[in-house]
């Protein structure tokens, strides 16, 4: 099961059960999900969501700095696997659940994961958005978290690849692009403001993304 290739074929299998999981408020994974994973991932699979729902306990209630830190570093122990060889796509935007339980993404999985992590423990959504930017050092696309304490604070960057949250200004390896929440979508300025250019559902493969995930709730 460790071969990303062995995925692929399934990939239309393993969705609707994959996804039947609550973000919305609280993490709620169904004893059918928990149980599927367990035949067809195994024992592993099984313990990393079971770990994902302990996260989710332990840091509901904790002060925001030390839930960034529990989730940032809790999806930064999957390995970054391309999506071509993952899921044979391009671009290919998967749930926590199926990161998870295949034990790999790359980085747009694992913002995401982070940011519907962090919005169930109760992080409002207007503190944070999934940031396309790009890696300067790398010379590619690349995608983080950022967690603003006030609309216009230097946000906490949550990146898979380095482990220590730093604030944006820091990170001058990075060039924002534009940015996206559930509420809106920004584009960057040479000046280095951010336009509100309209929702976030504009965003293709963000609203795929929606609709898998609310599929699975709907009744």
């Amino acid at each position: 099961m460790e071969t990303a290739a062995l995925f692929r074929p399934r990939r239309s299998i393993i969705l609707p059960l994959l996804l039947a999981v609550s973000l919305v408020s609280a993490l709620e994974l169904s004893d059918k999900l928990m149980s599927y994973v367990l035949k067809d991932f195994g024992q592993e699979a099984h313990q990393r969501l079971e770990n994902w729902q302990r996260l989710h306990v332990l840091a509901a209630n904790a002060p925001v700095d030390r839930q960034l830190k529990l989730v940032n570093s809790f999806f930064n122990r999957v390995r970054f696997i391309s999506d071509i060889r993952h899921w044979g796509e391009e671009d290919y935007w998967a749930t926590p659940v199926q990161l998870l339980s295949t034990n790999g993404g790359d980085c747009e999985d694992f913002s995401i994961a982070k940011y519907l992590s962090l919005r169930a423990m109760g992080v409002p959504d207007d503190q944070l958005r999934i940031v396309y930017v790009k890696a300067l050092e790398l010379d590619q696309a690349h995608m983080v978290l950022a967690w603003y304490e006030t609309p216009g604070s230097d946000p906490l960057v949550l990146d898979n690849l380095i482990n220590e949250i730093k604030p944006a200004s820091q990170r001058t390896d990075l060039e924002p692009v534009y940015s996206f929440n559930g509420d809106g979508l920004w584009l960057n300025q040479e000046s280095g403001k951010r336009a509100r250019i309209g929702d976030a559902q504009k965003l293709e493969r963000w609203q795929d993304l929606n609709e898998r995930l609310n599929s699975a709730l709907t009744p």
